[in-house]
């Protein structure tokens, strides 16, 4: 499965640590990979800041994986881009944010993507990760 982390999610555990925690991104990816092993996925795990990079990898992900777990950041509220490529996986999409999008700012209250999830996970910390892991390992 892909495991994809958009914008400024580089700088976890430095960033608003009182809204993202302390854990680096780092940390996420490497306990991600070791439940997966022992949920028998594999895990692989990427970011970036830049939107077409990320749109590159949901279409490596078409034929190339079973699912997509991603935390799209800050684009999960302005990409239509993202939206579309994602709504073009045949598989398990699941939407994960750390902080809990509702309880925060208004503009953050509106995902293009959560339509085009089959889950959304928000406002679990980077517990989120595992129970999307646990969630997908259901589904392939």
């Amino acid at each position: 499965m892909l495991l994809l982390h958009g914008p400024n999610l580089d700088l976890l555990g430095r960033r608003e640590p009182d809204v993202y925690g302390t854990e680096t991104l780092a940390d996420v990816d490497r306990r991600a990979r070791e439940l997966g092993v022992e949920l028998g996925l594999e895990v692989d795990a990427r970011q970036s800041n830049h939107e077409g990079v990320l749109i590159d990898a949901i279409h490596e992900a078409m034929t190339d994986f079973g699912a997509v777990v991603i935390n799209p950041g800050a684009y999960t509220h302005t990409s239509v881009a993202i939206r579309d490529a994602l709504a073009a996986i045949p598989g398990t999409v699941v939407e994960v944010h750390i902080s809990n999008v509702h309880a925060r700012e208004e503009f953050r209250h509106h995902s293009y993507v959560s339509p085009v999830a089959t889950a959304v996970i928000a406002g679990a910390g980077t517990l989120g990760y595992d129970l999307a892991l646990r969630f997908v390992a259901t589904r392939i």
